[in-house]
């Protein structure tokens, strides 16, 4: 692979290069396909756009399509604002907690060639964990709400399923009356959760395992004898599972910041990709195991691709999920009773307002950047002319 000299090097241009080869020598499935097709043809002559031209000083521009995969680092700009601008309307004037659930890496085999009912799994474990204890007394006593993102990389790329929750300090009582507050370290104790959360998942994985509903492939295909099946749910249960609490967020805003690192992320950004040649990649990595030291890794092409697409989720999977008072069944009732006993004034801004938006003006409301002025003169506005349809040729001449 050539080295991109002249522009950052990016993933896009990986796939490009590499991804054909590698689709010849790995069967895959239709929706890895689609994605890395959508990566590679982001924003070029492939999927056609617009030719605008400045209404001042004549500056002519292409500006092509995007792709909008949710896997692409491309195109999560706009997704992630207009839902942080509607998460906005659940914060609480309140601290939060940022906790952390892991699975073994016994189980990333596993998970990686049963993904859609692993990653369910691991949702759900999560989210009964959360309820149970913080509905008991001796913790909390109150009903919460969260909201849990899956991220299931680690920063060098490898399988690591894991789901981040960030859970507000207190709850509504169970009469609908009180907000009762948290202590303002955690209220669940960290080994409380861990326990709670293992046994959760390991039950419902035994619950999937008889009723065949997983899959045994590569390295597990010795787990489909019972027996040895057996000593494998034991070693899990004896493991210490890994679960661990952040200090608390000191305002809204800062809720809001670390949800738009996260929600949003891909399993790598362009700029984490230093260079790409002669059929290597390296990139920027961080050993957290090494005091969080930056370090630089350098692999083959075909494992960089390799170990980008095993974070490609399956078709319509959601990623970021709301539990207790902030689901969708609960969010007018009880999170509107919660604002009301802590003395939220209503927003004056209505979301359907926001949706009826177009691209253009919800990044200027959100942003405050007008992508229509001239990058030119910087003073006339910039206006579409006309299309350009999709091609696989050179892009046209302006």
């Amino acid at each position: 692979m050539n080295l991109l000299m002249n522009k950052m090097t990016e993933i896009q241009d990986i796939f490009r290069e590499g991804s054909k080869e590698y689709a010849m020598k790995h069967k895959l499935p239709f929706h890895i396909h689609k994605t890395i097709g959508d990566i590679s043809s982001c924003r070029t002559a492939e999927l056609g756009g617009h030719i605008d031209e400045c209404d001042d000083c004549g500056h002519t521009r292409i500006s092509y399509n995007s792709c909008r995969n949710r896997h692409c680092p491309k195109c999560q700009t706009v997704a992630k604002e207009k839902w942080l601008y509607k998460r906005q309307q659940d914060l609480l004037p309140i601290g939060y907690f940022h906790v952390v659930f892991t699975i073994p890496q016994e189980l990333n085999y596993l998970t990686l060639t049963n993904q859609k009912e692993m990653y369910s799994l691991l949702f759900k474990a999560t989210s009964e964990t959360l309820v149970e204890l913080s509905k008991d007394r001796k913790y909390l006593g109150a009903e919460i709400g969260f909201t849990s993102i899956l991220h299931t990389w680690g920063q060098n790329l490898i399988n690591h399923p894991h789901i981040h929750c960030v859970v507000p300090s207190g709850g509504l009582s169970v009469d609908g009356q009180r907000w009762i507050s948290s202590k303002k370290k955690f209220f669940i104790p960290v080994k409380v959760l861990s326990r709670k959360f293992r046994g959760k998942y390991l039950f419902y994985l035994k619950k999937l395992l008889d009723e065949n509903k997983l899959k045994f492939l590569g390295e597990n295909d010795h787990l489909a004898q019972q027996d040895i099946l057996k000593l494998y749910i034991d070693k899990l249960y004896s493991k210490e599972w890994v679960v661990y609490c952040k200090p608390p967020f000191g305002s809204a805003e800062a809720v809001l910041q670390y949800l738009g690192r996260y929600t949003h992320r891909v399993a790598i950004s362009n700029n984490r990709i230093v260079q790409a040649e002669n059929g290597f990649v390296v990139f920027k990595w961080r050993d957290y195991a090494d005091n969080n030291q930056q370090k630089f890794m350098t692999v083959t092409t075909e494992e960089f691709i390799r170990r980008f697409i095993m974070h490609i989720l399956p078709t319509k999977f959601v990623k970021i999920r709301h539990y207790g008072i902030l689901s969708n069944r609960s969010r007018v009732t009880k999170l509107k009773r919660c604002k009301s006993i802590l003395g939220v004034k209503k927003s004056s801004e209505s979301l359907k307002n926001l949706s009826n938006l177009s691209v253009v003006e919800l990044f200027l409301k959100i942003t405050g950047i007008d992508i229509l002025k001239c990058p030119c003169c910087t003073k006339g506005k910039m206006e579409r002319k006309r299309k350009v349809n999709p091609s696989i040729c050179s892009p046209p001449k302006l």
